[in-house]
């Protein structure tokens, strides 16, 4: 039998794509129909964003680690956490968690190792940005990494939570982010990661000027092999 999987989800529409990609992927292993059992939990996204704000770590990993028991309850045996900017709270949660967790940058960090990727670009939210998640993970692999530039940040920040998180979706909005990307492609970087689970939503291969590191759908990956026994 497969492993039960637990998300802890932060924001609808990046946990709603980690769900699905757990689910549709999972038949092509598993045989038609078959996707390992799978359970979600997540407080109001204020809570989180609240938190955020006022630079309250303790606080994120308080509301990961409600819905980390809510979910042992349940019955999971593994967590994931399909929002890249609360992993800033994970060195504080995962102590105390009743339930082992797979690392959402540490998940990406090794796939872009594996690739063969020496210097990446990250992108998220401005909380994301200005923190150590990916950053730790890189180097952690002997990986280079870039910031964007403290305007691009706000920018990219603010299109995820007034827009993406809300569903919207505009051609625009994938215009600024490929002028981004452009520009770290021109710093040497040779991906970039989509570290806000929205973002691939709008941006993907087909569209970047830079091969992506889909946060989101690497997790799920991820998760579905830890929960049938398949090593990557």
């Amino acid at each position: 039998m497969p492993q039960h999987i637990g998300i802890v989800a932060c924001s609808a529409e990046g946990a709603a794509l980690c769900y699905r990609t757990i689910c549709s992927e999972a038949p092509a292993l598993l045989g038609a129909h078959r996707h390992p059992e799978v359970s979600m939990h997540t407080p109001s996204l204020h809570r989180y964003v609240e938190c955020l704000d006022a630079r309250d770590l303790e606080g994120v990993a308080s509301l990961m680690l409600a819905s980390a028991h809510k979910l042992a309850r349940s019955g999971a045996d593994f967590l994931v956490c399909p929002d890249n900017t609360i992993h800033q709270a994970f060195a504080l949660l995962a102590p105390r968690s009743p339930l082992p967790w797979l690392h959402i940058a540490q998940v990406v960090a090794c796939e872009a190792a594996a690739r063969g990727h020496r210097r990446i670009g990250i992108l998220g939210t401005h909380w994301l940005v200005a923190s150590e998640v990916y950053p730790a993970q890189f180097e952690a692999q002997g990986l280079a990494w870039l910031r964007p530039g403290d305007a691009e940040r706000d920018e990219v920040g603010r299109l995820i939570m007034e827009e993406l998180v809300y569903g919207i979706q505009r051609p625009e909005q994938v215009t600024y982010l490929q002028g981004v990307i452009a520009r770290m492609q021109s710093q040497g970087c040779d991906a970039v990661v989509l570290g806000c689970t929205e973002l691939p939503l709008i941006l993907d291969d087909g569209n970047s000027p830079l091969p992506t590191l889909d946060s989101t759908r690497l997790l799920a990956r991820a998760a579905l092999r830890r929960a049938i026994g398949v090593t990557p």
